[in-house]
């Protein structure tokens, strides 16, 4: 049997001279946090997990510890002892199940372990640089060990100059918001100027846009964008949600600019609330989608045919598009709490028609209801579950500006469709009515 904190038998063999530990027979060995921890008889191997389950000796990265670094003192999942054999000059694993350990080795990990090495090689992580965990992309996790146990970047604080020091400039492959196709485009990140800013030309005196970072966001978008250091950053124009697709051949590149970015928003941060601890801001510096996928939706009147729409759940905004990399959104929902009036409903209402997938889903808003539809069973579960996330989750202060603003922004949208009509009223109408009444009244004075 096999858990999240892993044990196996081991006996004491002499290889070749050396005291070597192998299964079975004999001895357990428990992994946790603290190493390795031996001479436990069999009959209290499930008291002992259930000991160390309830104590969470294990970090919450460590999903399913099988592996260890015998040069680091280290466990970790098989997943990240990938990662620890691209760096074989440092860090050699080995599989706590199924390789033979000779007694330095066990005795080193018993006396390191996780906590030590974090101990030593994590003493001066800067508070907005993102940690991953074994949920993230293979590039976060990778460059991760990479600054950890290869460049020290935490033990040498110049290490952390290329997103620390407010400014970072360089060139990202960028998709084209029409074409699709990636082009190499000049950025600049700066602190002082609060934005960050990209150029069509290399050699460009105005940018060709300004992304300012109070409202910035990044997060990493591999499949997606369809590269593995595919980096997705978004931000506000004209109160509208805009998308930026880019990506960078060199994994440590990529990450590097996307901790700059985490580092710009924390400063600025910092300025905007001068009370608030580092715990509290930096939940906020970026943030991962609630949920993204397919789902159907129709129109406001819910006669309109059901059409096939990508959404991205974005906190509360709840953004839909014709196609996943389209630079601006095809619509917004805003998702409030339920002290405001909004709740989400399995199905859809009896009358309703014109859809394909069979799975319905109903938002109530305090002013419409919103239907969609899922192809699978369990896309409406995840669905309706992270709504129901969001909508019990009670709306802060700026929440509520958020609000007023998708609205105002709704009713600017009519608006300035109304001024469109009235001008084309006049320009193709009133006025050519006009001339003719001219030049009537012209034939008149001189006839």
């Amino acid at each position: 049997n096999r858990c999240t904190l892993l044990w196996r038998k081991v006996s004491a063999k002499r290889v070749n001279g050396n005291e070597l530990y192998e299964p079975p027979e004999c001895l357990w060995v428990y992994v946790t946090s603290a190493g390795l921890y031996r001479g436990m008889a069999a009959h209290d191997v499930q008291a002992c997990a259930k000991h160390c389950f309830s104590h969470s000796l294990l970090p919450v990265w460590l999903a399913d510890p099988t592996w260890a670094s015998f040069t680091l003192g280290v466990f970790m999942c098989q997943s990240c002892s990938g990662l620890h054999r691209s760096i074989p000059h440092i860090s050699k694993v080995k599989s706590v199940v199924m390789d033979g350990w000779h007694a330095p080795e066990v005795k080193f990990m018993a006396s390191t372990g996780n906590s030590a090495a974090k101990a030593k090689y994590e003493q001066r992580v800067p508070p907005f640089y993102y940690k991953p965990t074994y949920r993230d992309c293979h590039v976060l996790r990778e460059q991760w060990v990479r600054a950890r146990y290869e460049r020290n970047e935490f033990v040498c604080v110049e290490q952390q100059e290329p997103y620390s020091t407010g400014y970072r400039e360089g060139f990202l492959w960028k998709r084209g918001r029409d074409n699709g196709q990636f082009l190499s485009r000049k950025f600049i990140l700066s602190e002082r100027e609060g934005a960050l800013k990209y150029f069509n030309k290399h050699d460009a005196r105005e940018p060709k846009a300004i992304m300012k970072i109070q409202t910035l966001n990044a997060t990493f978008q591999p499949a997606k964008i369809g590269n593995p250091n595919g980096l997705q950053i978004t931000y506000l124009k004209d109160n509208s949600t805009r998308n930026i697709f880019v990506y960078h051949e060199d994994g440590k590149e990529i990450v590097d600019w996307f901790n700059a970015i985490r580092a710009a928003r924390f400063h600025y941060l910092q300025v905007a609330f001068p009370g608030a601890s580092d715990a509290d801001l930096v939940p906020k510096l970026t943030r991962n989608y609630v949920k993204e996928g397919y789902m159907e939706k129709t129109g406001p009147k819910h006669k309109e045919g059901f059409k096939k729409r990508w959404f991205t759940m974005d906190d509360r905004r709840l953004m839909y598009f014709k196609d996943p990399l389209d630079a601006y959104a095809r619509g917004e929902v805003f998702i409030g709490s339920k002290e405001n009036s909004y709740t989400v409903l399995p199905g859809l209402p009896p009358s309703t028609q014109g859809h394909r997938w069979p799975f319905g889903i109903t938002i109530v808003t305090p002013d419409r209801k919103f239907l969609f539809t899922c192809e699978t069973e369990e896309e409406q579960m995840d669905w309706i579950a992270a709504f129901q996330r969001v909508i019990n989750r009670l709306m802060l202060p700026q929440e509520y500006a958020g609000m007023q603003c998708a609205c105002a922004h709704k009713h600017i949208r009519e608006y300035d469709q109304q001024i469109l009509g009235i001008i084309f009223l006049k320009k193709f109408v009133l006025l050519p009515l006009q001339r003719q009444m001219g030049c009537a009244k012209n034939y008149f004075k001189t006839g």
